[in-house]
Parts: structure tokens; sequence; C-alpha cells
């Protein structure tokens, strides 16, 4: 397989990653107070829009956020409830596949989408070093997930 010496140089990789901001209803106290999920789940996205604009990333850069989808709700039946999610469409630009892993790693991540390049030549230390990084957010979720369930 031949690809041109600059396929296999250096390049940023874009990215199109959907996420989808889960908002949960609060009933309210009596006539007041209640927020409804599809509210929530906007208000979830806007802060979550905010943060994307306003704290770089190392290694990241944000080209567009898109907003624009309609928030969609879901019954669940588990829980007899209703969730409703604000999707959020990022086109990222990224120095290497590596930095795109926090995107991914998200409980709010649906869908991503490699815009360029058309192709990814990945050396063997390169998926060694995608490994790692995939390990490492785990690592560092499982432990946010710890937190979170033995606070309780």
């Amino acid at each position: 397989m031949n690809l041109p010496s600059e396929e296999l140089s250096y390049r940023p990789i874009k990215v199109k990653v959907r996420l989808d901001f889960k908002g949960v209803g609060k009933p309210g106290r009596l006539l007041f107070g209640g927020k409804p999920s599809d509210k929530a789940a906007e208000d979830i996205r806007e802060q979550q829009v905010a943060i994307f604009r306003n704290v770089p990333i190392q290694g990241i850069q944000i080209e567009d956020i898109d907003v624009s989808s309609e928030v969609y709700v879901v019954q669940d039946e588990l829980l007899n409830s209703e969730a409703a999610y604000a999707p959020v469409l990022l086109v990222i630009r990224a120095e290497t596949l590596e930095d795109v892993v926090r995107f991914i790693a998200r409980d709010d991540f649906r869908k991503i989408e490699i815009v360029e390049p058309a192709n990814l030549v990945l050396t063997r230390y390169d998926v060694e070093r995608l490994l790692f990084r995939v390990a490492e957010e785990m690592r560092v979720y499982r432990t946010l997930l710890d937190r979170k369930y033995n606070s309780r």
C-alpha cells in the first residue's frame, strides 16, 4: 500500500462529535419550583456549550458548535419516568487521535464522524498511545462513578 509522503506526515484530525445532554424533570412543590425534563436538558446543554466555548482544551480546537437540533424526550420504562436529551454537534480539530478520546469517553457521547483526513495511518506506537489514553480515560471515569455512587 503506497501512500503519498504527505499522507504519512503529521496532520490534524477533524471530527464531528454528537453529544446528547440528558435532563431529568424535577417535580415542583405545590404549584412552584418544578422543571420539565426538556427545560433541564436545554439548561445542561447551555452550560456545557458555554464550557466548550470558554475553556481551552490542550490539543483541541473547537471549530463549530451546532445546537440547532431539537430536544427529544424518551420514556424510561424501568424507572417509569421521562428523560429529555438536548443534542449538540461539535466540529473539532485535534492534534492527535488520543485528544479525541476525552470526547468519546463521556456519558453523553452518541456519534463520531472523521471528516479529515480521508485516510489514517497508525504506527504501532500510535496504537499503543491511543490504547493507553483510552485506558486512562476509563480509569478517570471509574473514579468519578465510584465517588458519585459511594458518596450517597
